[in-house]
């Protein structure tokens, strides 16, 4: 028996691990410190009362026999997948019922789909980047490039046409650099991508925090996206699903590469290795898409942009340097004095009790910068300011 010897290769801990395992040994040495977390991107908001109403009701259908669920279809149920399309079409993108795969999350689908690719095909993705678009190439084995995202490109870099590559990650708004593309920046990615016969594997997971109508939430607002782009969504952030799991990816019936649809590979991936989300987590789902659900979520989006206003006032004020906290749930900011992130790390959390992300862990443009969220309470983002000023 021979292992998979590309999972080697990664790193011995994944990136939030590592600053667990450094928060765990800083707490159990300091008992006394009160600790505030805007570091890993997780929801203090609970799920809104449409939510929490129809999984109840949900609970109570799988409890009468005329209404228990047992085995659902391995790509959602319609219901779900019509309450999704109810939500494209709002912004003026038609989707056909058998383009949606619900799944239990946007990290799960972006892993899972290199499935449908082979080991040979190039990947490039931003540096900095999301960590899982790299880790789960590294354990196929594919070669990666990078796009330099930096300063001096708002972190948002462009084609270059002298790189050619196979596969293509997007994020926007992007994680960690909270930095949006507009419609412009996006046509230059599809133009490139059907220039050279690539696919785009385009992560909306923070859409819903886009504000401002001239930003574009879904690459099908470019035309020519169906040909070249599959999307992955995610409610973790929109909704508060994050202990609850689910999102969903959009693959085109019209994309087709080496003669084949990705669409029917994709249904077929999923119809053999996954067993769907639960009947009860997709009727709360689609309660999301419901003018009360849509109403109530809007509330806790605008309860986090609160922070990140906040956050952004409180740099501005201290002169550092920061994108993101306008159309996303990120500020992405410049370690002060030229520390680098890790040191910053220590430094926040020894004197400050605060946990953030050193931007080092998302690629080697991250060194130098630093990650905050704005998914805490108002009252723990406000004292976490207070403590990062007395600094």
């Amino acid at each position: 028996m021979k292992i998979n010897r590309n999972y080697l290769n990664l790193k011995d801990s994944y990136l939030f691990s590592t600053i667990n395992q450094k928060v765990t040994a800083y707490t159990t040495s300091h008992p006394e410190k009160k600790i505030i977390r805007l570091g890993i991107g997780d929801v203090t908001r609970p799920l809104c009362p449409a939510v929490v109403d129809a999984m109840k009701a949900a609970c109570d259908d799988q409890g009468r026999a005329d209404t228990f669920h047992g085995y659902g279809p391995e790509q959602g149920y319609d219901f779900l997948k019509d309450a999704i399309r109810g939500y494209y079409d709002k912004r003026g993108t038609s989707l056909e019922p058998q383009e949606i795969f619900i799944s239990d999350g946007a990290k799960s689908d972006v892993g899972n789909i290199l499935d449908l690719f082979s080991p040979d095909n190039t990947v490039l993705v931003p540096d900095p980047v999301y960590p899982v678009y790299v880790d789960t190439n590294f354990m196929d084995g594919r070669k990666i490039l990078y796009m330099n995202a930096r300063k001096e490109n708002h972190f948002l870099p462009l084609p270059d046409e002298n790189v050619k590559a196979d596969i293509i990650y997007l994020c926007s708004p992007n994680n960690p650099t909270g930095a949006v593309y507009d419609h412009q920046g996006l046509k230059a990615w599809v133009d490139y991508a059907l220039k050279n016969q690539a696919v785009i594997l385009f992560d909306a997971a923070y859409e819903a925090f886009v504000s401002d109508p001239a930003l574009p939430r879904s690459i099908y607002e470019i035309e020519g996206a169906k040909n070249c782009a599959i999307e992955f969504c995610s409610l973790s952030k929109t909704a508060g699903f994050t202990g609850t799991r689910c999102g969903y990816t959009i693959v085109p019936t019209q994309l087709q590469f080496d003669g084949a649809s990705l669409n029917k590979l994709w249904l077929r991936r999923q119809t053999t290795k996954f067993n769907g989300v639960s009947y009860i987590v997709q009727k709360g789902a689609a309660a999301v898409f419901t003018p009360e659900g849509l109403m109530q979520i809007k509330e806790n989006i605008s309860y986090y942009m609160e922070n990140a206003r906040m956050i952004a006032e409180a740099l501005t004020q201290m002169d550092i340097y920061f994108t993101g906290g306008k159309n996303s749930p990120y500020i992405w900011l410049q370690c002060p004095e030229g520390m680098a992130s890790w040191d910053y790390f220590d430094l926040l959390l020894e004197k400050a009790g605060v946990v953030g992300t050193p931007g080092a862990g998302f690629g080697q443009n991250g060194e130098g910068f630093f990650r905050l969220t704005a998914f805490g309470t108002h009252e723990a983002t406000k004292e976490a300011l207070e403590r990062i000023k007395s600094l």
